[in-house]
């Protein structure tokens, strides 16, 4: 069987959402049964090894790579939504967006327990704003971040770096751009 080149599937949309950008879309690739399934394999066999209890993913397309993993390792899965979202008692944790602005997200304060292993999961790692705020939240909420994975890593604009400043942890990107 031909190996599936995850590249393949996703559309670079060129000076998007402003001039100047190439945005990476993996909608091809959620599109696709075959490489979506390659790449929550690949993430799972990163996370196989890292003893995690629960999957955590950010609003929106943390969910799209966090639920199905989640449900490959037999864990639970956790939403950092957006501020206002959760209709319980949450944690919440600011950060600064690409393209200007604040925004903030919430997890609910009884989702992780002291001591719970947690992987973060997204799409895509750009400047490691959210990736950065899941993980100030889990932290507060007494988890530990036992790792961080992304489908694609947007290696000019430095999140890698901005994530380890908060303290080395097991990374994974399954494409860099």
């Amino acid at each position: 069987m031909k190996k599936i080149d995850l590249h393949d599937y996703v559309a670079t949309v060129k000076d998007y959402p402003e001039p100047g950008i190439s945005f990476r879309d993996i909608s091809p690739l959620m599109g696709s049964g075959p490489a979506y399934r390659e790449a929550i394999n690949q993430i799972q066999e990163f996370a196989k090894d890292l003893n995690v209890d629960l999957i955590a993913g950010p609003e929106s397309r943390g969910f799209i790579v966090g639920s199905p993993l989640a449900y490959a390792l037999g864990v639970g899965f956790v939403p950092a939504r957006k501020s206002g979202k959760l209709p319980r008692a949450a944690v919440s944790a600011s950060y600064t967006l690409e393209y200007g602005g604040i925004n903030e997200l919430e997890i609910h304060q009884d989702a992780i327990k002291p001591g719970q292993r947690i992987l973060i999961v997204d799409d895509l790692l750009a400047t490691g704003g959210t990736i950065n705020a899941t993980r100030e939240i889990i932290e507060k909420l007494g988890g530990v971040v036992a790792g961080v994975a992304f489908i694609i890593e947007l290696e000019d604009l430095h999140g890698r770096e901005k994530i380890m400043e908060a303290g080395e942890v097991p990374f994974l990107a399954l494409m860099e751009y």
